[in-house]
Formats: structure tokens, C-alpha cells, sequence
């Protein structure tokens, strides 16, 4: 499928190499200021070729508004939003166009479809993430109504592991590092796997705060399981984690537990999120990208036939797929956030009355 959400339904489309790529946002209450510069400026964190730790490929990533806006606001419907493709070299692909790369979704697109867009891996490429990122925008300006703040930053590249997260930083580092302690040895391992035309995972930690209780819809679209649908759905994330996570499974109850008293929760091991539903602490989740696919180090594969072949990839590809990917799942949890907060808003009989009856 290629539509998320409920109340706020975002559908993407387009591919690596083609015209460009692009959404449809529904569902998103008129009246909204949509503010160009805002949507341009979380554009320009995403964007590939800002420096040597990302991709070469460049790509200005101009938003263009469609339809849904007039006079600079929302009118409640569909927003249609486009980005034109104006880097893309196809012939980089020219020697692998029959041949599976390892660590892609080449295979299993061609079983499914029976053919595949062999340019950049088309539908299945990363490049479909900046459509995310310019939704998310829209999103935040949502969010920003309701003093909702959503920020992201690089918590691991490797084995080096943040100890200090100062997101105020991470907003100047050339690869969003939280850590400033932690900054160059990060750099240094990406360089490192860069210059042995290799690559490395790393980990993005996402935080939203100011979310009123009660986001989120019990048992079967919960906002833990919302998050990690919409984080999952990235093409390199391999896994998520809320609150403690992983850790939770070794510790003991009254470990985990987060007790309250008349100042609210004293600590925030839950990441944020009771019963599927936050419960005003800070959201707090991780995302773990695996390293990127295309390396530039003959592997074996095989082609379209079945028969061996050696792979070796051309083309522009980032060192670490983490640092521009954390700002795409910051935008899909902001996403997540502003779907959660409207179906909210019928949950209760009296804030029906308060908007149609005006009571209080």
C-alpha cells in the first residue's frame, strides 16, 4: 500500500529516476498557515550532497504546492505536493539492470511484480522518503499549534555510542551528532567505511514533547504500534525501540516501572506511552538503520536468470543512511503524532459539544 494514517492520510508516488516524486495529504483541517520557508528548511536537512557524509547526488528538493492552499493557508482539501527529480544518472545502473543487488529489494520486487524499475531500485528507493519529509513538515506546522515539538538527532554511528544528547546541537552538526563528545570519533568511523567503499548502520533518537495524555487508540492502532508501523515502513530501519526498550527485558518490574507523585512520573522508562496511549511524558524512540546496501565492493549475487553473477554498483550512495535518515523518521513520528492528535479529538463525547455546542 501507499497510504498511511487514519484521520491524516498521506499517499506517496514516484520513483527514483522518474519525473520526481511526490504526496497527497488528506484529512488536514483548513486554516492551517503553511509556511513555504518551514517545509524548505526541513527539505534542506534531508537533502542529499550537503556535504562528504551523505550521498553526491544533488538534489535541490524544491516543494511545489499543487493544490490545497490558497493565500497561504490550508482549505481542507487534498493537498497535492511535488518534487521534481533533476540529478538522477540512469546509466549508473546500466551494468546491474538483470542483476540482484545484495542487501536490496530488487529480488523481491521482481518476484512479486514479475519486473522491477532497475534504475536506483525506483519505487523501493530512498530517494520516495524526501515525499515523507515534506508531509512531515506540513505535519509539524500542525503540531506547532499545539506547542507539540518533534526533534531528532544521530544517538550511534557503529559502536559509537552517545552518552550526552543536546538536540540543539545536533541541529549545526554536519551529521546531526547528539553527542558533541561523540561527534568526530562518529565521523571518523563513516569516513572510514566511506574510504573502504564499504558503509555503516547507526542509530537516530527521536523525542516529542508537550504531548497532551491519551494519543492514541487502544489495542489495534495503539501509538507504539502506530510508531513502529510508520518507522518500520523506512526502508532501512531493521528495528525500533520506545522508552528503555530492549533494555526492559532485563530488568525487573520495580525497575521499569515509572511511579508518579503529585509532580506527575518520576521517571520515563515507558518512553512516553501507557496502554498505547501517551501519557504526557516525553516520547522517546529509537530507530535503527542498517548500513546501506549499495557499497562499492564486488559481492556475489545472482541475475533475472537465476545464473551467478558479481555484483559491483556505480552510482552516488551515502556512507551511513542514518543521518539523513533521521530526519525522514522524525517526520513520520510527527506524522503519526498530528494523525494521532485529530482522532483524539472525537474520543470524548464533551469535546464534540465543545465544538458544535460551544460548552465547556
Amino acid at each position: 500500500m501507499n497510504t498511511f494514517g487514519q484521520a491524516l492520510r498521506v499517499t506517496t508516488f514516484g520513483e527514483s529516476h522518474g519525473e520526481g516524486i511526490g504526496c497527497v495529504i488528506d484529512g488536514l483541517p483548513a486554516g492551517l498557515k503553511i509556511d513555504e520557508s518551514f517545509i524548505e528548511s526541513m527539505m534542506k536537512r534531508r537533502a542529499p550532497g550537503l556535504n562528504r557524509f551523505s550521498t553526491q547526488r544533488k538534489e535541490a528538493d524544491r516543494v511545489q504546492i499543487l493544490s490545497g492552499v490558497f493565500q497561504g493557508l490550508s482549505t481542507g482539501t487534498p493537498i497535492g505536493l511535488w518534487i521534481a527529480n533533476t540529478s538522477s544518472k540512469s546509466s549508473d545502473y546500466d551494468n546491474i539492470k538483470d542483476i540482484f543487488r545484495p542487501g536490496h529489494a530488487d529480488f523481491t520486487y521482481f518476484k512479486k511484480y514479475g519486473l522491477r524499475d532497475y534504475r536506483g531500485g525506483g519505487r523501493s528507493s530512498a530517494r520516495e522518503s524526501a515525499a515523507r519529509v515534506a508531509a512531515g513538515a506540513i505535519a509539524k506546522l500542525l503540531l506547532q499549534e499545539f506547542n507539540i515539538q518533534v526533534r531528532s538527532g544521530i544517538y550511534s554511528i557503529g559502536d559509537v555510542v552517545g552518552s550526552e544528547f543536546d538536540f540543539e546541537y545536533a541541529k549545526n552538526s554536519e551529521i546531526y551528532a547528539l553527542d558533541k563528545h561523540k561527534e568526530q570519533a562518529q565521523k571518523a568511523l563513516i569516513e572510514s567505511a566511506k574510504n573502504a567503499h564499504n558503509s555503516i548502520g547507526g542509530v537516530a533518537l527521536i523525542e516529542a514533547s508537550d504531548l497532551p495524555p491519551g494519543l492514541g487508540e487502544p489495542l489495534y492502532h495503539k501509538l507504539d504500534g502506530a510508531i513502529a508501523e510508520a518507522l518500520m515502513g523506512l526502508n532501512a530501519i531493521k528495528a525500533v525501540e520506545i522508552g528503555d526498550g530492549i533494555l526492559s527485558s532485563t530488568q525487573y518490574g520495580s525497575e521499569h516501572n515509572d511511579e508518579m507523585n503529585e509532580q506527575g512520573f518520576k521517571t520515563n522508562h515507558s518512553g512516553g506511552i501507557l496502554g498505547g496511549m501517551s501519557n504526557g511524558n516525553t516520547l522517546r524512540v529509537k530507530a535503527h538503520f542498517k548500513p546501506t546496501p549499495s557499497i562499492f565492493l564486488p559481492q556475489e549475487s545472482i541475475d533475472v536468470n537465476g545464473v551467478g553473477q558479481v555484483c559491483k554498483i556505480k552510482g552516488r550512495h551515502d556512507p551511513c543512511v542514518a543521518v539523513r535518515g533521521s530526519v525522514v523518521a522524525e517526520s513520520m513520528i510527527a506524522l503519526v503524532i498530528a494523525d494521532m492528535l485529530l482522532l483524539h479529538s472525537t474520543s470524548q463525547l464533551s469535546f464534540l459539544k465543545k465544538v458544535y455546542l460551544g460548552e465547556l
